[in-house]
């Protein structure tokens, strides 16, 4: 056969695969870590902690500077994600768990709840991977759900999730050597979520000096999976990927490999943790190189992610979002002000001041958008189903999916593509919102306004210039602080599960 014609053949096959990919509806994943801080990123100023991969991403990319969680804790936090609504309208806005009377069952010699999860999302109102679903993707999550207990009204397998492999309980989650995960798999013929047993993992105790001879870590497993899932996909049909990787929460534990070994001993300071029995975090005496190392796997999954989409050749029509559910923690040893090297933001997760609300946040999809850009666009995580609903070319999504049942269905996001994507035509929001109930703190943002509220206190600060919230301007401002409370009476709906106390 004429060699010529072999290339020309190939070559036909190649540019109609090209034009298949191009005419398939994008594909969206999107990357969602645990309490990882905003300067805990090299490009976002981190000095102790390497992170090439998500530093590439941000180059690749778009770096978001004013990009902000749902809420200043994990549950909440996702659910507005899921639900494009505010903490002041979505039904879970904060973590309410669902296993400390639910009884025990035993996995070899350890004891473990019966049933664990924390408060469902609400049945009555639509969330994004069930939209998704209805429009033709192909849906998959693999991490951290916390969006309804084990059994409940609420779960990967009746919320639009084809493949699950994670925690159903974020409490659960603070283990990385845990006696069990739950998975979920529609191809596989599953009726509903279940229960895997980590065999190795249950040869030894729980707590104490015998969990380090746990060797099943979870973060692994689940990355493991969400590749794997990855692996499955084709240009033929397109893929809704929501990959909610655990790490760099605590517990501060992981395999002692080379990743831990870079870190080990390095630090002129390091921490010493005696441990928490009650709320399952093991001891360490070496708790910042744990959390650098737990942050540099973090980015290597990234890495590992973003290059099996370029292997597959599914990179130029695939976005990606990195971000983290709030700012940094405290818990199991963690001290975010060591690594928070310029003190720029006040506040830690728990607080509506920006430290515990602002979040790294990456867009990188090649081709798309601009390779190295930074925008300062005011977003918060009820934005992302409108925008990846534009993405997908999925219109009226308000329109088509609020129920009409329902005597207040919100959505609240406005759609970041035309930012993102460099077209005109960006709305902006009028203001942000937050509520917290554990610590009884609101926040508004309204342009560089930013009011906090704290046991109905209101303090004022302008970010533009007094973005750490030092000096308190609401006595200088009352007619500012006067409207931005009116805003937040309005906003908020009353919950009898999470009750705080409006602004006086």
């Amino acid at each position: 056969m004429d060699n010529k014609l072999i290339l020309f053949g190939c070559g036909l096959l190649a540019s109609a695969a090209v034009q298949a990919q191009e005419a398939q509806r994008p594909n969206i994943i999107y990357i969602m870590c645990d309490d990882l801080g905003y300067a805990d990123v090299g490009c976002y100023g981190q000095q102790y902690i390497s992170t090439p991969n998500l530093d590439r991403m941000a180059a690749q990319g778009m770096r978001f500077t004013q990009a902000y969680a749902g809420s200043p804790v994990s549950a909440p936090s996702r659910a507005t994600f899921m639900t494009g609504q505010h903490t002041g309208h979505t039904k879970v806005r904060g973590n309410k768990e669902h296993w400390p009377n639910s009884g025990t069952v035993y996995y070899g010699e350890n004891a473990d709840y019966k049933v664990v999860g924390q408060e469902p999302y609400d049945t009555a109102h639509i969330i994004l991977p069930e939209i998704m679903k209805d429009n033709g993707y192909t849906t998959g999550m693999f991490g951290k759900w916390a969006g309804g207990y084990e059994g409940s009204i609420s779960t990967p397998d009746k919320r639009g999730i084809d493949e699950y492999y994670g925690y159903i309980c974020q409490f659960q989650a603070h283990l990385y050597y845990p006696n069990f995960m739950n998975s979920y798999s529609r191809s596989a013929g599953d009726k509903g979520v279940k229960r895997e047993i980590l065999d190795d993992n249950i040869k030894h105790a729980m707590y104490g000096e015998d969990y380090k001879n746990r060797t099943q870590y979870t973060a692994d497993l689940i990355h493991q999976r969400a590749k794997a899932w990855l692996e499955k996909q084709s240009a033929d049909e397109p893929f809704f990927g929501i990959f909610t990787y655990t790490l760099p929460h605590a517990e501060l534990a992981q395999p002692q490999d080379s990743i831990f070994r870079a870190y080990h001993g390095t630090f002129c300071t390091e921490k010493t943790y005696g441990g928490d029995r009650g709320s399952w975090y093991n001891p360490t005496d070496c708790a910042h190189a744990q959390f650098a190392a737990m942050v540099t796997r973090l980015d290597a999954y990234v890495g590992e992610i973003l290059d099996l989409l370029v292997a597959k050749g599914l990179d130029k029509n695939t976005l990606v979002i990195f971000t983290s559910d709030n700012g940094p923690h405290t818990e199991g040893g963690a001290d975010p002000n060591y690594f928070n090297t310029e003190k720029l933001l006040q506040g830690t997760k728990r607080s509506t001041h920006e430290g515990g609300i602002r979040v790294p946040f990456i867009a990188w999809w090649p081709g798309q958008i601009e390779a190295g850009s930074v925008n300062d666009h005011q977003l918060a995580f009820y934005d992302l189903m409108p925008t990846f609903c534009e993405v997908a070319g999925i219109e009226n999504y308000v329109e088509r999916y609020t129920n009409p049942r329902l005597k207040n269905d919100y959505f609240d996001g406005i759609s970041f593509a035309p930012t993102m994507l460099g077209n005109e035509g960006q709305v902006k929001h009028d203001f942000l919102y937050w509520e917290f109930h554990e610590t009884n703190m609101m926040a508004l943002r309204m342009g560089d306004w930013k009011l906090v509220v704290q046991n109905g206190a209101s303090r004022l600060y302008d970010l533009a210039t007094d973005l750490h919230e030092d000096k308190n301007l609401a006595t200088k401002y009352p007619e500012i602080v006067s409207e931005m409370k009116s805003v937040i009476k309005r906003e908020h709906i009353n919950s009898s599960m999470f009750p705080i106390t409006l602004p006086n």
